[in-house]
C-alpha cells in the first residue's frame, strides 16, 4: 500500500462530495482505490470517520463476508471502486444497496452488490478521526476558501467601478446606447451586499439537499488544498535543510482535474476598493495614456450608439 504519509497527501487533494446513502443520510464523502488498498473519508459536519484497508485486511474481510467468492484483491478494489467512484460523481447504481450505522466514535457503512453472478457484500469500518484530521481536511480548507473568494468578490468589484467610471467617459463624450435594454445602474457595493444578504444568501444557506460543494467550489478545494500542501512541503524542505525540489504525489485524475488559482485571487486587497479611488486609477490611466500620444486635432463626428 502506499506510503502513509503519501496515502495522507492523494487523499487531502481529493475534493469533498455529498452523497445519500439513504433517505435520511446524507454525508460528505472522500475516496480513494489504489492497486493494493484503500482510502475513504466520511463527514456528517458534526463528526468525521476514516478507514484505510491495506491487502491483508482485504482479504480477511472479504473471506469473513463472500466465502463463495474467490478473487485476488486487485479484482475486489477495482469492484468497490466501480461502486463508489460513481456516487461522487453524482450516479446511482440501482444493483447496489447501501445502509449505515454510525455513532460519534464509530460508522460502518454496508454495500451490497453482485460480482461476477455472486452477491457481493462489503462493510466500510471507519473510525473516528482525531480533531488535527478534521482540521486538515475541512476547517483550514474552507478558511482559506472563504478568503480566495473574498478577494476574488474585491477584484470583481474594482472592475466594476472602474467599467462604470470608463461608461461614464464614453457618455460625456456624447456616445449613446444603441439598445436601451443595455442601459445598467452605476454599482454600488454597499446595496449590492445587502440585496445579496437578504436574498441570495437565505437560499445558500437551505443545505437540506446536501449540495455543500458545486463543480467550481470543488475546484476551488483542490487548488487550496494544492497550495497548502506545497506549502507545508515547502516548511518541513527548509527545517530539514533540503533543497532538492519534491512534488507531493497526486493520482492521475486529481492532475487532471485540479486547477491553480490565477494571480489575482491570490493577492491579499488590504482597502476596500471604492468608486473614486476606480475613478482616479481610470483618469490617471488616461492621462498617462494622452501624454504618450501625439496632439492631433480631429474633426468633430456624429454622435453613436455605444455598443452599435
Amino acid at each position: 500500500m502506499e506510503n502513509f504519509k503519501d496515502l495522507e497527501s492523494i487523499l487531502l487533494q481529493q475534493p469533498w462530495t455529498s452523497v445519500c446513502f439513504a433517505e435520511s443520510t446524507t454525508l460528505m464523502v472522500k475516496a480513494w482505490f489504489g492497486d493494493a488498498g484503500y482510502a475513504l473519508l466520511l463527514s456528517d459536519l458534526s463528526n468525521m470517520w476514516y478507514e484505510t484497508a491495506d491487502t491483508e485486511v482485504i482479504q480477511q474481510r472479504s473471506k469473513e463476508l463472500n466465502k463463495r467468492l474467490t478473487a485476488h484483491v486487485s479484482s475486489f478494489l477495482n469492484h468497490l471502486n466501480t461502486l463508489i467512484c460513481p456516487l461522487l460523481e453524482g450516479e446511482k447504481n440501482s444493483s447496489t444497496s447501501f445502509s449505515c450505522q454510525l455513532s460519534s466514535s464509530m460508522l460502518t457503512l454496508h454495500v451490497k452488490s453482485e460480482l461476477s453472478g455472486l452477491p457481493f457484500y462489503w462493510d466500510f469500518h471507519c473510525l473516528a478521526v482525531p480533531l488535527e484530521m478534521m482540521s486538515q481536511h475541512l476547517v483550514r480548507p474552507l478558511m482559506a476558501m472563504s478568503l480566495v473568494l473574498q478577494c476574488q468578490a474585491r477584484e470583481l468589484a474594482s472592475l466594476l467601478y472602474q467599467k462604470d467610471a470608463e461608461i461614464e467617459d464614453y457618455r460625456e463624450s456624447g456616445a449613446v446606447l444603441s439598445r436601451e435594454r443595455l442601459k445598467t445602474e452605476p454599482f454600488k457595493e454597499e446595496s449590492f451586499l445587502q440585496t445579496f444578504q437578504n436574498q441570495i444568501l437565505p437560499q445558500a444557506c437551505h443545505l437540506g439537499e446536501g449540495q455543500l460543494f458545486t463543480s467550481n467550489l470543488k475546484e476551488l478545494y483542490i487548488a487550496v488544498t494544492r497550495e497548502q500542501a506545497r506549502t507545508t512541503c515547502k516548511r518541513h524542505r527548509e527545517a530539514s535543510g533540503d533543497s532538492e525540489t519534491l512534488e507531493h504525489p497526486t493520482s492521475q485524475d486529481l492532475a487532471q482535474k485540479a486547477v491553480d488559482l490565477p494571480a489575482e485571487e491570490e493577492k491579499t486587497v488590504s482597502q476596500p476598493v471604492t468608486a473614486q479611488s476606480a475613478q482616479d486609477t481610470v483618469a490617471q490611466s488616461s492621462q498617462t495614456q494622452k501624454a504618450q500620444l501625439p496632439i492631433v486635432k480631429a474633426k468633430k463626428k456624429k454622435a453613436k450608439g455605444l455598443f452599435s
